[in-house]
């Protein structure tokens, strides 16, 4: 490959992945986490999107407390109640009114069994998804270790068919608590109404989710190209994202939030707050010498349990999409996974999806890259030139008046034969956007999850496990090098044949699925390549037969 196009491509993955690791605003730090006050009924009406709350409507805490009915209600025994659907299986506990299990029916784990997104770490640390988080550790405590009253057992839900799971509680004393969960057949969306009463006063519950999301076996965590753990919190238009291996409580807190979740590469557990009031908090804990995270949040009014599918999160609303961190050049990476899902209609198979997009994209670029082969051949025909008036000018470097003089020749004699030097360059930049949307695309779309291409590929979001393919990308790359005009002089060319051995081994543990991409465009760019230095050397010939006549 064209030194300038393998150090332009490097220096930009360099730099975007800086960019983004660098450059991303910092949140506003808020003191704690405060709860929900659901405006809308249990049922049907918990799943609107409810307007925002004034301030001067909101109630007072401190006047006299509504009537509320403290006869005692509970259960005398953990009860399970399973929500059956076309997506998922839900089995909830009674105790305590929390979430034991989410199984996602059409993603698998390494096993080929129903994922699962309730962490097995939550059996160790006794706390589940959808517990009680309050101020007041003691009411937290009391209402996550009481035995709900709830309607145990399993309902099958239809598309379309909505499914209500009630927790009621209380100690007949002073405690009082309510949880209602609104579910719908053939989507992964929970309507949340949570409230909770001490001594008569209506306190603001939040609901944790965790400890984290999931349960990657350590051989998924080590195939996977990206495999980034943490919360993501959706404010002022603005997405941002606290990983857990960068844990810092002083950036853990945000404030007027319309949603925040607990996400990993492909899913993720997304909670639709009060975008006025709404605040949420990433908290560590340590458990025997480990680190284990929740995320707290207040005022949820719905919630997202599932994979960050594009169209599924488009659809759902509230701006969920930008859950999917698509990268600097998002928009391109959207559009190139639209346009690939339109291709797998037609070809069932995720690979051959990706050479026609990777054929595609070579045919839209076609005239840039014409536009660049001929200006690097003209730039090697010019090179004797070139060379004698670098060997008339020996001392350029030292002397300014002679660089001047050298760069003024240099440019007369680009302007003679019509060669632009920076020709050569520009047009492979312009197509740097596109190779970083593909990438980006390949790392965080859950339609490449456990997708198979053919014969030993069986996944295309992890490493080829053969390294098969890195190989042969490293070939075709050697192979396009040779077949590449240069105007490098003889020395760089050696040391640049050395590049097609180092972008091999850097690509060796990038998902199959890029490296399908990108062996791709090699083959075709040898097929480009071996027509046009085809056509320039019949130029050539010609120009040269016009010149002998002369």
């Amino acid at each position: 490959m064209e030194k300038r196009l393998v150090i332009a491509i490097v220096l930009s993955i360099l730099v975007l992945v800086l960019w983004q690791a660098l450059l991303v605003k910092k949140p506003e730090p808020v003191q704690g986490v405060g709860s929900v006050r659901p405006v809308a009924a249990p049922g049907q009406a918990a799943l609107e999107k409810p307007a925002p709350v004034s301030p001067d409507k909101e109630p007072a805490r401190s006047t006299a407390a509504p009537v509320v009915d403290l006869q005692p209600v509970a259960s005398g025994a953990e009860e399970k109640v399973v929500i059956d659907t076309s997506l998922y299986r839900a089995e909830w506990s009674n105790k305590g009114g929390v979430l034991l299990s989410w199984r996602l029916k059409k993603h698998k784990n390494d096993k080929k069994e129903d994922l699962e997104l309730v962490p097995l770490k939550a059996l160790e640390t006794g706390k589940f998804p959808f517990a009680l988080r309050t101020e007041d550790a003691a009411l937290a405590d009391a209402a996550n270790a009481a035995f709900y009253k709830t309607t145990a057992g399993t309902t099958s839900l239809q598309d379309g068919q909505k499914g209500e799971v009630r927790f009621e509680y209380s100690d007949g004393k002073n405690l009082k608590i309510e949880k209602t969960f609104v579910l719908t057949g053939g989507t992964y969306d929970v309507g949340i109404e949570v409230h909770a009463w001490k001594g008569g006063l209506e306190v603001e519950p939040g609901l944790l989710w965790g400890p984290g999301i999931g349960n990657p076996s350590p051989v998924e965590l080590k195939q996977r190209f990206s495999s980034s753990t943490g919360v993501a919190v959706f404010s002022s238009g603005k997405v941002f994202r606290v990983d857990e291996r960068k844990y810092k409580p002083e950036q853990s807190s945000f404030n007027f939030a319309d949603w925040a979740a607990y996400e990993e590469n492909y899913f993720t557990a997304l909670f639709v707050l009060d975008p006025q009031k709404g605040t949420a908090v990433f908290q560590k804990e340590v458990k025997d010498n480990a680190a284990i995270f929740y995320l707290a949040v207040n005022r949820p009014q719905r919630a997202f349990i599932g994979p960050k599918d594009l169209d599924v999160l488009k659809a759902y609303g509230h701006g969920a999409k930008k859950i999917i961190n698509f990268g600097f050049f998002g928009t391109i990476a959207e559009v190139l996974l639209a346009s690939i899902k339109y291709f797998h209609k037609w070809v069932p198979n995720w690979g051959i999806a990706i050479i026609i997009m990777t054929f595609i994209i070579k045919i839209i670029f076609f005239p840039l890259t014409y536009s660049s082969m001929k200006s690097m051949a003209k730039m090697q025909e010019l090179q004797p030139k070139i060379k004698a008036l670098r060997a008339k000018y020996k001392k350029a470097k030292q002397d300014i008046e002679q660089r001047r003089q050298m760069n003024e020749e240099m440019m007369r004699l680009y302007k003679e034969h019509g060669v632009n030097p920076a020709g050569g360059c520009l047009p492979l930049i312009i197509q740097l956007p596109v190779f970083w949307g593909v990438f980006r695309m390949l790392v965080v779309a859950v339609e490449f999850r456990q997708s198979p291409f053919a014969f030993w590929i069986k996944d295309l979001s992890v490493k080829d496990p053969y390294y098969i393919t890195p190989i042969l990308m490293g070939v075709t790359q050697f192979i396009q090098q040779k077949m590449t005009p240069t105007s490098a002089d003889p020395a760089q060319a050696k040391m640049m044949m050395i590049m097609p051995v180092i972008m091999t081994v850097f690509f060796l543990n990038f998902q199959s699925g890029l490296i399908l991409y990108w062996l791709t465009q090699n083959a075709l760019q040898i097929g480009q390549q071996a027509i046009m230095n085809r056509m320039m050397n019949k130029k050539k010939g010609e120009i040269h037969g016009k010149r002998r006549k002369d």
